[in-house]
């Protein structure tokens, strides 16, 4: 009983081909029912012999296919020809019904069979694609995992080389668990994207929370612009460490962010470090941030103030 339940389930909702036996079944209670509503409907209407049965063609071809659709719409001519409730036309008349009947019933099958195969190609499609994401989540993992295990062995190498400079060996370990800090943050992340403080505070912590201050309200941004603002920021902390602010045991970072009908300003400003003054030719570093977010309509502009550097950031946030 359990398996026929399971039968009749897959067969209405269009994911399985039910057995014969239970088509034609269900085909044969579906005349059942037409039959016994044309008895019901004679009373008012006895010039109605064959309409009532296409019903029970539409449920038997969603049901069962084009086969059991085909025989139902038979079955049902020939109980309708056959068969008399009443005052039911008779003769040339009742053939004229037949044929409109047996036309509207092959139109109704076909409609029927045509989108009994959309479904199944898209049912077909949607599992292939749910395959290749399947398969893309288990590549990007590896991936990571490669990644994390090269991250450590970067360490441990700077560690071996280094072992009489135990200040730089913090330094660099500091800024490579930054770096993958970040990474990991995006990787786990889920679908309704990355907290753009998240991804300051990974970038920033190893800094000493207490050299930054962050001023905004949630932003949670789709993937790809989490990984052009996340390369950014981890560009932007890098030149800090080096030249600006994070240089100086005073220096201060300041960031700030607005968002207004969808479009996202930050405001990256650095305060009490060194002079910082542009370099001669624009570097990797530089390049990135001046184009990391075109494809998001955004510009960068870098300022180099008395105070310290100030760059200013603006994109529009896209539809996750």
């Amino acid at each position: 009983m359990q398996r026929w339940l399971n039968e009749l389930r897959h067969g209405w909702q269009g994911t399985g081909e039910p057995s014969s036996v239970l088509s034609i079944a269900f085909a044969a209670f579906c005349l059942m029912g037409g039959t016994s509503l044309r008895g019901v409907v004679a009373l008012f209407r006895p010039d109605s012999p064959f309409s009532l049965y296409l019903p029970a063609v539409v449920l038997a071809a969603v049901f069962g296919g084009l086969r059991v659709g085909v025989g139902t719409l038979v079955s049902g001519g020939l109980l309708g020809f056959l068969l008399n409730f009443g005052d039911t036309p008779t003769g040339a008349s009742r053939l004229a019904l037949l044929a409109i009947y047996l036309i509207i019933g092959a139109l109704v099958i076909w409609g029927v069979t045509h989108y009994r195969s959309l479904l199944a190609r898209q049912r077909e499609f949607s599992q292939r694609l749910i395959q290749e994401e399947a398969y893309r989540k288990l590549v990007v993992n590896e991936l990571q995992h490669r990644l994390k295990n090269q991250f450590l062995s970067v360490l441990a190498i700077i560690r071996q080389t280094l072992q009489d400079q135990p200040e730089a060996i913090a330094k660099l370990d500091g800024r490579i668990r930054a770096l993958s800090a970040t990474d990991d943050l995006i990787s786990k992340a889920d679908d309704k994207g990355y907290d753009i403080k998240d991804l300051l505070l990974s970038e920033l912590g190893p800094y000493g929370h207490v050299r930054f201050s962050l001023d905004g309200t949630p932003v949670y941004l789709p993937a790809k612009l989490a990984v052009s603002v996340a390369l950014m920021f981890h560009e932007l902390a890098t030149n800090a460490a080096k030249h600006g602010a994070f240089s100086s045991p005073n220096g201060l970072l300041q960031v700030s962010w607005t968002v207004d009908e969808g479009f996202l300003s930050l405001i990256w400003d650095e305060a009490e470090g060194p002079l910082v003054k542009p370099s001669g030719h624009a570097g990797f570093g530089t390049k990135l941030l001046g184009s990391a977010l075109a494809a998001f309509e955004g510009t960068t502009d870098l300022q180099f103030l008395q105070t310290g550097l100030r760059c200013t950031m603006q994109c529009r946030i896209p539809p996750a």
